[in-house]
């Protein structure tokens, strides 16, 4: 990966962590004001509602830091060993509780009239979306397993070779 590369996916990490340290210090307060005044039914949905975009910053936050590890030890060219699991699988476990904080959100506003069915269907759509990217990361950890494996082949090869020479 280039300097190039590294350097502008970086710049978006911390432009994205920015915003969402923005959404946690400033958009969260202000949401909790709108639905204290809200009509009662949306009201009484406070708390669950504030606690799942609270902990959906969280795990956005969360893929960010496992992200700029990555690029750190893709970077310095470490990345196919087994330390870059952890990340990896970090990152998996966070879309997938992403995914199911966006159903817990539908579930939470699905019952009364407060919230239009399309809105539950849409927010159904978007958490089959986010964890489809959480099974994609799964996909990509394979690959990353089989690199890492051919990895540690070519240097026992090499050894091999060296011994032989």
């Amino acid at each position: 990966m280039g300097r190039t590369t590294v350097l502008a996916l970086r710049a978006v990490i911390a432009a994205l962590g920015a915003g969402s340290l923005f959404a946690q210090a400033v958009l969260l307060p202000l949401l909790a004001a709108d639905l204290d005044g809200a009509d009662a039914a949306l009201a009484a949905q406070r708390t669950p509602v504030l606690t799942i975009v609270l902990l959906g910053i969280v795990s956005a936050q969360v893929v960010m830091v496992c992200v700029w590890r990555l690029v750190t030890m893709t970077r310095r060219g470490t990345v196919f060993s087994p330390a870059a699991f952890r990340h990896v699988d970090t990152v998996a476990g966070a879309f997938a509780a992403a995914a199911l904080l966006v159903f817990a959100l539908g579930v939470v506003l699905a019952p009364g009239e407060a919230v239009a069915p399309g809105v539950i269907l849409l927010l159904g759509g978007v958490g089959v979306a986010v964890m489809g990217v959480a099974l994609v990361v799964l996909v990509l950890r394979a690959l990353l397993a089989q690199a890492v494996a051919r990895d540690v082949e070519a240097t026992r090869m090499r050894a091999e070779l060296a011994g032989v020479i």
